[in-house]
């Protein structure tokens, strides 16, 4: 199957970041009609004034993803604005730099909230219209720690292994209404991510300046959008430690946690 983007009613969570922005972008290029949310107004109102005299039809929701309220109003608002939905991309997300053994129950449970129970209610409420929608899909964009834990990202790992999960059991049980499911498994990008940890006291050197791209990854989301894929792994990094992993798991881990301790010695 070929999806075509010309026309589809998608929303997209997280837009105001360096990813959502670019994949914004590439919606709006590709003519889709869009519901943009996050939880920074501003930056919203700066990335819809950029766009709008080039997009079909966009429009902004301030949205805090765990908020049920503000859920249930984004829902609400696309379907008013647009008459359904075709696409929910499922972007946003927080992260947490540093060891699991001096971090703190409320990291964890904002960082689970956000990355997984958040993306998994917004699909609840969305799924009766995907289910009528044109060639409808969920898109989940997860991360390479959600295939190989990491150390200092123990909350963020466990969250996107989580999506990872729900993923392909939604994507069988999604069949029956003709929704599809589609994961994205980035590598390390130069997005701005690093802005928004919850904690930065892990001691790994990590050059986020020699990340990917969010245009790169964003351009590789839409790829995988119109041609349904499955699951994509994205960024040369992502696919080294991935494909290593699955031939050498014990030498993985092995080799990483020699790493950590030499870091941590003194």
């Amino acid at each position: 199957m070929t999806r075509i983007l010309q026309g589809k009613r998608a929303i997209l969570t997280g837009a105001s970041g360096g990813i959502g922005q670019a994949l914004t972008q590439e919606l709006v290029d590709a003519g889709a009609r869009l519901v943009l949310a996050s939880r920074n107004t501003d930056k919203l109102d700066a990335l819809a004034a950029d766009l709008r005299e080039k997009a079909t039809h966009l429009i902004i929701v301030p949205t805090d993803i765990t908020s049920p309220e503000d859920r249930n109003r984004l829902i609400d608002t696309a379907v008013a604005t647009l008459g359904g939905i075709d696409l929910l991309i499922n972007n946003a997300g927080i992260g947490s730099w540093g060891h699991f053994a001096n971090s703190t129950e409320d990291i964890c449970r904002t960082v689970m909230e956000v990355n997984f129970f958040a993306p998994v209610e917004l699909t609840r409420l969305a799924m009766p219209y995907l289910s009528n929608g044109n060639q409808p899909s969920v898109v989940n964009v997860t991360s390479m720690c959600g295939r190989k834990g990491m150390p200092a990202w123990p909350e963020y790992s466990a969250s996107k292994f989580a999506l990872v999960g729900i993923s392909e059991a939604w994507r069988a049980e999604f069949a029956r209404f003709d929704v599809d499911v589609i994961t994205i498994v980035p590598g390390m990008t130069n997005s701005g991510f690093q802005d928004r940890w919850l904690r930065k006291d892990g001691r790994a050197k990590l050059n986020f300046d020699e990340g990917m791209s969010p245009r790169f990854l964003a351009k590789k989301i839409i790829e995988a959008i119109k041609k349904n894929r499955s699951e994509v792994i994205v960024g040369s990094e992502a696919k080294r430690m991935l494909l290593f992993n699955r031939f050498f798991p014990r030498l993985t881990d092995w080799l990483i946690a020699r790493k950590v301790k030499s870091l941590y010695k003194d």
